[in-house]
């Protein structure tokens, strides 16, 4: 496939804007020196060439997409419609707060939903991204320990089945990260955890559901050993789709969560759209939080800063439109659908787990949560088949591969989240090309190393392709 710039004709082009009607007097700073070096092509190569791009993306809307710990479910279209809404697009964040009542509405019943289901007592909509909600918290969990002249607690506790995010989180809040393993079984080493909480420790980060896809039975004496400590906890909300409208992690002894509204929410993430992390708090940090705070009056909602806040860490109200989706996917679904959500995740991951446990070995024995973990090390050793393998052999069967070689803890791991949104008929015939693969790893192990197949691409050299990566065109080429 081409390249757009490669179609580029000069002097081709399509005018969809109507000329200039008044006189052109831009200001001499903006003058370019030269030209921008923009594609010059006709509106049916520009639309043929985004068709072709469209017709080679693989997404959730186009097939099975089991891309574990990452909840990438469907994305209705309802929730693009009502993010679309002139009163919603046509405002400016300066405006002054009686002129956008209904956009103050939308943050306001949104915060007051995620903080019932989270088990908080406040929220913040301003962070972009799931990790630029855990640095949002753990900077609220800095400025409370300074608050009160605690200045020795500079260690945030990070399990090693821990997202990688969180100790990149830590270190950019200016903490020393202490790693603990985790046990046999896959859950927190509650010994190991002990001998590093002390005096020191400002607080510990988590997921439970973890990251192998299981919920820790020990969580209430995890959060009690830190808390004993002097420390706070933070929740990591990437697995929250397993449990919310279930388990809260404020009940599970949680002083801080940050959610993937672009994940659990059914909110476009990555590609397809930006993203949102809320923060939220217990009420001792909600003075702390950033960005303006949403309040009712006795006339109308009103919008200030809080008390002690942390200062902003985005401009106005983070992606307001991806809040706006948020909240009507909750809206669509209500109370009930939001525990049937998160039981059929574990119900469907469950279900496909053991479609496959004889043939794939599980990296632990136990009924996963939405995600289960498989580990190819046995297959590798018997075969020389591995993970990187297997999911390549997937693409040739119209499956994306799940994830591979995380939580690094598990050698060869694939992680596979089917998500709530499938159907048994669809993890029928995902279970069915599982198996197929394996019976083409054994028939004919050099082949698979060959694999994809029928990709416009075949495998190309991660190696390089990281180490030199090619991310811009070459115009002198």
């Amino acid at each position: 496939m081409k390249l757009i710039f490669e179609r580029s004709v000069p002097g081709r082009c399509s005018r969809l804007i109507p000329e200039l009607d008044v006189p052109c007097v831009p200001p001499d700073f903006c003058l370019r020196e030269k030209p921008p070096r923009l594609p010059e092509l006709s509106e049916s190569q520009v639309d043929r060439h985004f068709t072709e791009l469209a017709k080679e993306t693989r997404g959730v809307n186009g097939g099975f997409y089991p891309l574990g710990s990452c909840t990438m479910k469907y994305n209705p279209a309802v929730l693009e419609a009502a993010a679309s809404l002139p009163g919603f697009t046509d405002i400016h964040p300066l405006q002054p707060d009686e002129t956008v009542q209904g956009c103050l509405e939308v943050m306001e019943r949104t915060e007051k939903y995620l903080c019932e289901i989270t088990g908080m007592d406040a929220m913040t909509l301003q962070p972009a991204a799931g990790a630029h909600g855990e640095f949002t918290g753990l900077l609220l969990i800095k400025a409370y320990h300074l608050s009160r002249g605690d200045t020795e607690r500079r260690k945030i506790i990070v399990p090693d089945s821990a997202h990688g995010t969180n100790p990149a989180s830590a270190a950019m809040a200016g903490f020393e990260v202490v790693n603990i393993p985790s046990d046999a079984k896959g859950y927190v080493d509650l010994d190991a955890l002990r001998a590093a909480a002390g005096p020191d420790t400002a607080g510990l980060m988590l997921t439970n559901p973890n990251t192998v896809g299981l919920f820790d039975p020990n969580i209430q004496e995890i959060t009690r050993i830190v808390h004993d400590a002097g420390g706070l906890n933070y929740y990591d909300g990437a697995n929250l789709n397993a449990v919310m409208g279930i388990a809260r992690p404020g009940d599970m002894g949680f002083d801080v969560v940050h959610i993937n509204l672009h994940k659990t929410f059914a909110t476009p993430h990555g590609g397809g759209g930006p993203g949102s992390g809320p923060s939220g708090c217990k009420a001792f940090l909600k003075d702390f939080l950033p960005g303006l705070r949403v309040q009712k009056t006795a006339d109308a909602l009103r919008s200030a800063p809080a008390e002690k806040r942390i200062g902003d860490v985005r401009s106005f109200c983070g992606n307001f439109l991806v809040t706006v989706k948020a909240l009507a996917y909750l809206l669509s679904i209500g109370r009930e659908g939001v525990p049937e959500t998160a039981a059929n995740a574990v119900l469907n991951a469950n279900y496909l787990m053991n479609r496959l446990k004889d043939l794939y070995t599980m990296a632990y024995d136990a009924t996963c949560m939405h995600e289960f973990v498989m580990t190819l090390e046995p297959l590798h050793h018997e075969i020389g088949v591995s993970a990187m393998d297997i999911a390549k052999a997937l693409i040739d069967y119209g499956i994306h591969p799940p994830t591979m070689y995380f939580p690094l803890i598990v050698h060869e791991a694939l992680m596979v989240e089917p998500t709530e949104t499938e159907t048994v008929e669809t993890l029928d015939e995902a279970a069915a090309i599982f198996r197929q693969v394996w019976e083409d790893a054994h028939a004919d192990p050099s082949h698979m190393h060959e694999r994809p197949f029928t990709t416009r691409i075949r495998r190309p050299d991660e190696v390089k392709a990281a180490r030199k990566p090619v991310i811009r065109y070459d115009f002198e080429a």
